[in-house]
């Protein structure tokens, strides 16, 4: 009985380890197909030239990020510049053609769920030291792949599934649970047309789930300065 006891013991600690090895691998694999860890631990600001198509308008957008600092987007639409700002522990919104006059303060809960993404190096990496909770859930087919599935929890507590092709180890999909109007939703975004820099970087050019739209970029800049009052509301 104890020998039987010891041996199921065993198997299960095998298992376990086994789980473990394959989320690192995959991870492992997907940071190297960024760019690197290395290079990706170099990244400190992003600004990114393009535009979102939405009910059959190209509106042109500029986005702007500093690592752990801030993100801005900015939105021309009908000749008015709107934009919306997340930084650490605040973040804005100011849509004058949606009749705002003035930048409105986002609520508590959208700026804790928008934090970890100021993370510009990536939340797989280094996510145990960061004390994120990542784990491997299987394949599941997106339209025809059959995608590696890695479910990511942040120490701010937002839960997110991502899709990883099995073959680049791109994420090509990713679906984060989020709160709107008190009520908990899944916000899906897919990305594609992955490009490398000269740099070494690789970023997805384009991407879906903004807003109903598609946003393509023309152009991204990498360590280049970005000015901190950015992320500061407009007056």
């Amino acid at each position: 009985m104890k020998k039987t006891l010891l041996s199921a013991v065993a198997i299960l600690a095998m298992n376990l380890f086994s789980v473990a090895q394959t989320t690192d691998e995959i991870v492992d694999k997907h940071i190297n197909a960024l760019g690197g860890k290395e290079k990706l631990l170099q990244l400190n600001s992003l600004i990114f030239d393009g535009s979102l198509s939405v009910q059959g308008m190209d509106i042109p957008v500029k986005m702007y990020q500093s690592h752990n600092v801030g993100m801005r987007m900015d939105i021309t639409v009908m000749g008015m510049t709107g934009y919306v700002i997340s930084a650490m522990t605040e973040g804005w919104l100011f849509m004058p053609f949606q009749g705002h006059t003035a930048a409105e303060a986002m609520p508590a809960e959208a700026v804790k769920e928008s934090a970890d993404q100021l993370d510009l190096q990536g939340v797989l990496v280094n996510y145990k030291e960061k004390g994120h909770q990542v784990e491997y859930i299987g394949k599941e087919d997106f339209e025809g792949t059959e995608c590696f599935k890695l479910k990511i929890i942040t120490k701010n507590g937002v839960e997110s599934t991502i899709f990883l092709d099995p073959v680049s180890y791109y994420v090509i999909k990713s679906v984060t649970k989020s709160k709107a109007t008190g009520q908990e939703i899944d916000a899906v975004q897919t990305f594609s047309n992955y490009k490398k820099l000269d740099s070494g970087y690789v970023f997805a050019f384009s991407m879906s789930g903004l807003g109903g739209g598609e946003i393509t970029y023309s152009k991204i800049e990498v360590n280049v300065p970005v000015d901190p009052s950015l992320f500061k509301p407009t007056k």
